[in-house]
Parts: C-alpha cells; structure tokens; sequence
C-alpha cells in the first residue's frame, strides 16, 4: 500500500492535468491577439505586428481547427494545428512558401507562425477566409444549375492543372510539379462567385528535378476517394503516378457536383459523398479495398444525366478520370479543356461563365492585407 498510493496520486494528477489542458485548447476564447515572435520561421511582411482577432471555429480536421478571424478589418482563415502534428503544419507552410504558389484557383496564403511554447505551442497557417466555405459544405445546402457547375469545375481542374504544372520560367522562379495527395471536395474552397480554390497542402508532394520527393507514404489521403493502386498499396514512386492518384479523386468530385446539378430531368437527391451508399459514413481500409479494387465499382452514373448533352460529356470525363488502370486517366489540363469545350456549346450564360472563368488576372489581386 505504502507503495501503490504514491504510485496511483500521481498517476491521478498527471490525468487530471492533461484532462485540463485539452480543456483549455478546445475552449479557446475568441481574444484579440498581438503577433508574437514567429521563432525559426522568416517573419512574414504581410503580418508584422498587427493584431490577429480570433471569432470562431468554423471546421475541424485530423490536423486541427480552422477559426474565422480578423486582420486589418478583412477576415482571413487561422488554420491551428497543435505541437504534435508539426510535420504536416512544416510541409503546408513549405508548400505555399514555393515560388509561382500565387495562384487565383489555389489557396491565398498570408503567413505561418508559431504561438506559445513547449505543451502549449500552437502552430498557425493565415489563409485568405472564404465564406462560402468547401464545395462539400455547399453541395450539401445547395443545388447547382449546369452554369454553376461549369463554373466550380473548371475552375477545380485549373487551380489543380496549374499545381501539377512544372514551370521552369515562371517569373518568381522555378515552379516545380505538385502532387496533392488528398484531393476531395472537403479541400475545394469556393468564392463569393463559385470560382473555385485548391487548399490543405499538408500532404503534398514536391518533384523537383535530381531531388528525392521526400518521405513518401503510399497510403495517405481519405479513403473514399483513394485510387486502386493507393488502396492495394502498390504505387509506382514516380511523378506521374502520384498525379494520376489526383485525377482519380477529381473523377469522384466532378460526380459530386453532377449529382447536384438540376440541369437534368430527373430526381434530385440529398446530397451523398462518394461510395456512401456502399460503405457508409466512416469506410475502413478493407471497406473500399472491396469496393473499388475487388469490385472495381464505381458511384452511379444516372440515366437522366446521359440526356443533357453538357452531363454527358461530363459523364465520360469522370469514367475517364477514375478509370481503373492510373495510365488511362486524363490530365487536369485536359479536364479544364473539355469542360470549356463541353460549355460552347451550351446555352449562352453558360459560354458567358466559363469564359469569365478562364481570362481571369494573373497574377490575382492582392488584398488590403
């Protein structure tokens, strides 16, 4: 006994003390908060020393919660990861810190930094804040009209085309190639004009020419819109595979939005996510090993889509994006190119649209911030 209770009192109190401290971080006050001193990190000049006023969370993640916030009367997006998911918060601020990562259909980054110290250091990501927030959030509230959807995937498949684009010229410097590694319609953010922006790079991959990828998992990513290969764990380690990976998500994505576009005469059903209706809400590895490697199945394609000519063309688009065989798969550029193509011959407001979409400025304006 005499033994045991010293034992057991401080096992008691290293629990509660933990138990407070989770506490504390899940219960974090909206506060105005004075930019510290980022440590490592290069100070950002977007940031300085101005005051960063934490409002609300407005989603949480594996990695973290992202909180609306303010700076300089503009609200910008505070992405928060605790201490222990440090390498994905190193590998994002690394990602948007790459030269010719300015992008109109990628993320705005504003700066990184870190708060606290030792059990309470947080580690920040400031990104530009869209209140129309991921395209998986919207589709759930929403319905699209087939301009709509013109809109949001072409715009997708460029911000993505550009992120897998190596570009040696590019007047900030080499832009090498990108791979996202865990493309959903959870990390499509929309604008206030439905145009659409590629976020959370915390698993991307660089290649850069004679350079090692880095730490290359194979099965990383969500498991509903992992690809055959990602799923049987046999990956070719090269450039082109990993882009390919991408693609297969973007197929599940663009079903996504036609199961939410009213521009074919037929029912409309709440919104679902890929393989939901086969696997449920939270599939497990073998779940979706049996559903798309076994049964090589895919999310229904719909009768009534194959009589809108614009849905039809879509249709072969996603067959082509998610096709079993990685070497098969389309391109995000050639994706952005039949969308376009596929709108010409549309009605009117759509070809208005898309047209829009695609002369946008580059590079974007900048905000105030």
């Amino acid at each position: 006994m005499y033994s045991l209770v010293p034992i057991m009192a401080l096992a008691a109190i290293v629990l509660f003390s933990f138990w407070m401290y989770r506490h504390h971080k899940l219960a974090y006050p909206p506060v105005l908060v004075p930019t510290q001193d980022p440590g490592p990190l290069p100070p950002s000049p977007l940031l300085g020393q101005k005051p960063l006023q934490l409002l609300e969370i407005k989603a949480r993640g594996r990695f973290g919660c992202v909180w609306k916030a303010r700076l300089l009367g503009e609200y910008v997006a505070v992405k928060i990861f605790p201490v222990q998911d440090k390498q994905s918060w190193q590998n994002e601020f690394e990602i948007f810190s790459l030269n010719g990562m300015r992008h109109e259909n990628l993320l705005q980054f504003i700066g990184g930094e870190k708060r606290g110290s030792h059990l309470d250091l947080e580690l920040w990501l400031i990104t530009a804040y869209h209140e129309k927030g991921s395209l998986t959030d919207y589709l759930k509230a929403n319905v699209l009209s087939w301009a709509d959807l013109c809109v949001i995937a072409q715009s997708m498949s460029r911000g993505l085309a550009y992120l897998h684009e190596d570009i040696p010229g590019h007047k900030d410097g080499h832009k090498p190639a990108i791979a996202h590694r865990d493309f959903k319609s959870k990390n499509v953010l929309l604008k206030s004009n439905l145009t659409a922006c590629i976020a959370d790079f915390g698993l991307a991959l660089i290649f850069e020419a004679g350079k090692s990828p880095g730490d290359a998992h194979g099965q990383v990513g969500t498991r509903r819109y992992m690809a055959p290969e990602v799923l049987e764990g046999a990956i070719n380690f090269q450039r082109d595979a990993f882009l390919r990976i991408d693609m297969y998500a973007v197929g599940l994505v663009l079903w996504e939005l036609a199961s939410r576009c009213k521009a074919a005469d037929g029912p409309l059903d709440e919104y679902m996510l890929p393989f939901e209706e086969e696997v449920g809400l939270h599939p497990s590895l073998e779940d979706m090993q049996e559903v798309v490697v076994h049964k090589k199945l895919r999310p229904a394609l719909r009768e009534c889509w194959q009589k809108h000519a614009g849905l039809a063309v879509l249709c072969e688009t996603i067959e082509e994006c998610w096709d079993h065989e990685a070497e098969a798969r389309l391109s995000a550029g050639c994706v952005q190119e039949r969308i376009v193509q596929t709108a010409v011959t549309a009605p009117e407001d759509v070809v208005t649209v898309v047209t829009m979409v695609t002369n946008v400025d580059y590079p974007p304006k900048e905000s105030s911030l």
